[in-house]
């Protein structure tokens, strides 16, 4: 068997009841955090909430070389972790469908992710998000500024009244996170006039949630990571209210 399990949001507390049996059952388990992380702890502290060891996998010991993991799972219980929801990355479904082809039993333990987390937080409403898109780093893409596809989607969004969740880069070889002013400021530059929502530490017991123009978002500072932005479409009343009262965004300001 090979049990997929989503830890949530923030630290070692985050995961559900569900998953943390699934976990403390298991004979072997795994874990890839570079898709994402959990930032309000330390691997070793999951390991001893959970009482386990935990065989960490880079971007290659997933994609590239999946054995070890679907070895545990032909021979016993394994368990791979991840932050979030274990099948929002399609390398992890890749994974699961390598383990259907040897015949291993597979299951799913659902995990917060951030896209729920962002609703929640400023108030939007879930089924009012468009696609979301993500926002790499200059030195990621090999350019300058904002990458085409992502002021497509954003455009996009835009023209069918949608909201948009821009992720946001995370370097992990150089344990860099790109931070909600940083990407108000690239997205500014690139001649967006608008208002964002900043999401920071989703899942913690202290998040941040801030509404301003672009221009003054990037001038803000919002804690540590991870951030989220989100860029409003037209807003129902009752999303205007939200952001008001829930993130401070000043009156008058949304669409």
């Amino acid at each position: 068997m090979l049990t997929f399990v989503g830890l949530g949001l923030y630290d070692e507390r985050s995961v559900t009841l569900r998953g943390r049996d699934a976990i403390r059952a298991a004979d072997s388990v795994f874990a890839e955090f570079y898709t994402s992380y959990l930032a309000g702890t330390t691997v070793e502290n999951v390991e001893r909430a959970h009482d386990v060891d935990i065989e960490i996998r880079d971007r290659t010991g997933v994609e590239q070389d999946p054995e070890p993991i679907l070895r545990a799972g032909e021979t016993g219980d394994a368990v791979f972790l991840t932050a979030g929801d274990p099948m929002i990355s399609t390398t992890h479904v890749d994974l699961r469908l390598r383990a259907a082809d040897r015949g291993i039993d597979t299951r799913v333990v659902h995990g917060t992710t951030a896209q729920t987390a962002a609703s929640s937080l400023t108030g939007l409403q879930n089924y009012r998000f468009g696609k979301a898109t993500t926002l790499p780093f200059e030195r990621s893409h090999g350019g300058e500024g904002v990458p085409d596809s992502v002021l497509a989607t954003i455009d996009e969004n835009t023209e069918r009244d949608l909201h948009t969740l821009v992720y946001l880069d995370i370097d992990r070889e150089n344990e860099d996170y790109m931070t909600a002013d940083h990407a108000a400021r690239l997205l500014g530059d690139a001649g967006l006039e608008r208002v964002g929502v900043v999401v920071g530490q989703a899942g913690s017991d202290d998040p941040t949630v801030v509404a301003d123009r672009l221009g003054a978002l990037a001038d803000g500072s919002f804690g540590p990571p991870l951030h989220l932005l989100v860029l409003p479409g037209e807003c129902h009343p009752l999303e205007r209210d939200a952001l008001v009262s829930l993130a401070g965004a000043p009156p008058g300001s949304l669409s």
